[in-house]
Parts: C-alpha cells; sequence; structure tokens
C-alpha cells in the first residue's frame, strides 16, 4: 500500500504508539485523522484532531461522517487493566472485551463502507504477543487480544473482495504508559514499531511482528500446553 496521499485514520492517537503511528503517516504524505476519546489531548500538529471513543457507538459513527474520505483505518486504542479472567473483577474482564475487541470490530464496521467507497485500501489492527502467549494474571487481556486476532483473521477474508486489506501488528511491552511499571530494558521503543508498522503496510505484509519475543511466541505455538 502506497502511503503517501493515504487518508489514514488512527485510533488512540493522541499518546503512546498511536502518536508514533500518526507522526510517521504524516512524515510519509498522508493525511492524518487523530482520533481520541478527548481530542483537545492530540497536541501534534498537522493532524486533524477527531473524538472517537471506540466503546460509544454514536461517537464512532460521527467519527465516519467526518472522516469520509478515509482509506486507512489504524485500530490502536486500547486498554489493560490486569485483570485475571478467574480471580478479577468481571466489570474489568467485560471493559478489556468491549475496549480490546468490540471497539476494533464497531470501528471497522463503520468505517469498512467509507474506505470501500473510496476505492479501497486497509485496516491495520494492533494486536500483541499475547494474542498467543496468556499468562494468568493479564488473562482479560490476553483473552480480548486473542479475539482481536481471530477478528482480523476473519475480516480480511470477509472485506478482501471489497478491496481492503486486513493485517496485524504484534509486539510485546513497550515504552509507553500502559507498560510504564516494566523495566526499560524489556521495552522497544514506540517509534521503531511504528516504523516497522507502516514499512509492513507498504510491504502488503499481513502479519508484523514488530520484536524478538513476538516473533519466538510466533515459532512455538505448535509446542505442547504448559501443565503448571
Amino acid at each position: 500500500m502506497e502511503l503517501k496521499n493515504t487518508v489514514a485514520v488512527v485510533t488512540g492517537a493522541n499518546r503512546g504508539l498511536g502518536r508514533q503511528l500518526a507522526t510517521q503517516l504524516l512524515e510519509r504524505g498522508a493525511k492524518v485523522y487523530a482520533a481520541a476519546r478527548r481530542p483537545e489531548t492530540v497536541d501534534l500538529a498537522g493532524v486533524t484532531p477527531l473524538r472517537l471513543d471506540v466503546t460509544d457507538e454514536e461517537s464512532i459513527r460521527a467519527a465516519a461522517r467526518i472522516a469520509s474520505d478515509a482509506t486507512l483505518l489504524v485500530n490502536n486504542a486500547g486498554i489493560s487493566t490486569a485483570t485475571p479472567l478467574i480471580a478479577g473483577g468481571t466489570d474489568a474482564v467485560r471493559l478489556e472485551m468491549e475496549t480490546n475487541f468490540f471497539g476494533p470490530l464497531a470501528v471497522t464496521r463503520a468505517f469498512a463502507p467509507v474506505i470501500e467507497g473510496n476505492g479501497g485500501g486497509a485496516v491495520l489492527n494492533v494486536l500483541s504477543v499475547l494474542s498467543w502467549l496468556h499468562p494468568a494474571g493479564l488473562g482479560a487481556y490476553a483473552a480480548a487480544k486473542a479475539a482481536a486476532w481471530a477478528l482480523t483473521n476473519a475480516a480480511r477474508e470477509e472485506l478482501a473482495p471489497r478491496g481492503i486489506t486486513v493485517s496485524a501488528l504484534h509486539v510485546g511491552y513497550m515504552d509507553t504508559d500502559m507498560a510504564a511499571a516494566i523495566p526499560a530494558d524489556q521495552k522497544v521503543d514506540p517509534a521503531d514499531v511504528a516504523t516497522q508498522a507502516l514499512t509492513g503496510l507498504e510491504q502488503g505484509l499481513l502479519e508484523i511482528l514488530a520484536d524478538d519475543t513476538t516473533r519466538y511466541v510466533k515459532q512455538s505455538l505448535s509446542a505442547a500446553p504448559n501443565a503448571e
């Protein structure tokens, strides 16, 4: 996909990886709608701030009407509540699913006809190494990201006849607010991840693995489950 002159909508673009993606899309010649629940927090010059709460379908529909020239959707917005599935609160588990699975689903459903009407384009879903690796302490997040991986694969098949490719970005810990408690030497630079993601889109990759941990885990999927 040629990113120059692409019209991109990036959710969660006010900080972290989303901000890096928006910045680098601008640098590659794209028009960028920087979407956030509070658009006044978007401080990146050159973008168009866009109100979009992935848990609010009316705000999603309104954003799709405003960004009616979109050809690229980046589903980046997400949360982590560090909630286990059995001992954790059900409300927190549901919030993770609403934000990390139903959110990208709703945004993709709203923007697919927009992208198709503009001649086709692409969707990039920001997933995680935890799409495949499911530690108990992060069970809610892992379950939501695993569901989002399934969403990505199913939507790819469904949207291909409409001229829309669907790609996944998988990554471990990044140096963002979400991973603030993780030691620095275990985190990767979100700017580097953004570069890999956009280069992967330009190369037509359907799955982009952004760090060594993610590549190792993907290669290990055929191993027997750990019984401990």
